[in-house]
Parts: structure tokens; sequence; C-alpha cells
């Protein structure tokens, strides 16, 4: 995965957006961080891993994929802000939940300490754990880039559009 690629597009995006939207000098970071949540739970409303309840299938893999994607853009997006786009270990192992429900909440737990204390630190470790869901979901690391150019892509349009 070429994280300087993605950090390199999601910084265009995010310049584009903010300068389109008089967002500058503009925190953003509590915004970007519940927009990350909220995607992580489409990300897992897609996938139905908790839904006990329920017989339905969960959606199809590129759904799971794009919906993956979208929380992407908003951790890199964070990291940016926290100036860790030159600090993500992608060696760095993550201890893997062993089923997705456990992993959603571990990705949520560190997400939330992220908002709290905004370090590079955590930063890297809500990042890998979210790696992590990916690769639990089956998502090879060439499938997560390639789903985040499309995205991107997209999400210009959307911005090219008045989205």
């Amino acid at each position: 995965m070429n994280l300087a690629k993605l950090f390199e597009m999601q910084l265009e995006l995010d310049t584009r957006i903010e300068k389109l939207h008089n967002l500058e000098s503009s925190d953003l970071f509590s915004k970007k961080t519940l927009a990350l949540l909220v995607e992580l739970g489409e990300l897992a409303n897609e996938t139905r891993c908790f839904k006990f309840w329920s017989l339905k299938a969960p959606s199809e893999k590129s759904v799971i994929l794009d919906e993956f994607a979208d929380g992407l853009h908003f951790i890199l997006s964070l990291g940016l802000l926290l100036g860790a786009e030159n600090q993500i270990d992608l060696k760095a192992k993550y201890i893997q939940e062993d089923e997705p429900t456990s992993q959603f909440l571990k990705v949520y737990e560190l997400i939330s300490d992220l908002n709290k204390v905004r370090t590079v630190e955590n930063i890297n470790k809500a990042f890998m754990a979210y790696l992590a869901l990916g690769d639990l979901l089956g998502f090879t690391k060439e499938d997560i880039e390639n789903a985040y150019f499309a995205k991107n892509e997209v999400n210009h349009k959307r911005q090219d559009s008045g989205y």
C-alpha cells in the first residue's frame, strides 16, 4: 500500500473542500472524527456482523469495500491534521480481534481515544486497527488502495457538482 500516495490524494481533496467551503481556518478534527465514526457504523451495518436477530446476508463485498474506503478517507484526513503522514508504520503489528464485531468495537474505542488525546501514537493505533478490520473483512491492501482511488475520484466529482 502506497500510503504516501493516499495521503497526497487526501490532502488534495481536503484542501479543495476546505477552500470551496471557506473552512481553511476551521478546526475540523471533531467533525472529521464524528464523520469517521458514522462511516464505521455504516460499514458495520453493511457487514451485518452484529445483527444476531436477522438472517439477511451481508451486502456484496464491493459495497462493504466502498464503505471501508469512505472511512479510510476520514482516517487519512485525521492523520494529516496531526502531521502523521510520514509516521504511520504499516509494518507495526496490531493484534486483531477474532471476529468483526469485536474489531469494530476496538476501532470505535481507539477513534474515541484519538479524539480525546490527539497524538500520532493514537492515530497509528486507530489506523492499524482499521486496517486490521479490513483484513478481517477479507480485503487485501491492494483492494483497499484501489477502492480508495475510486472513491476519491467520486468525492472530487461530488465537489464538482455541488454535493
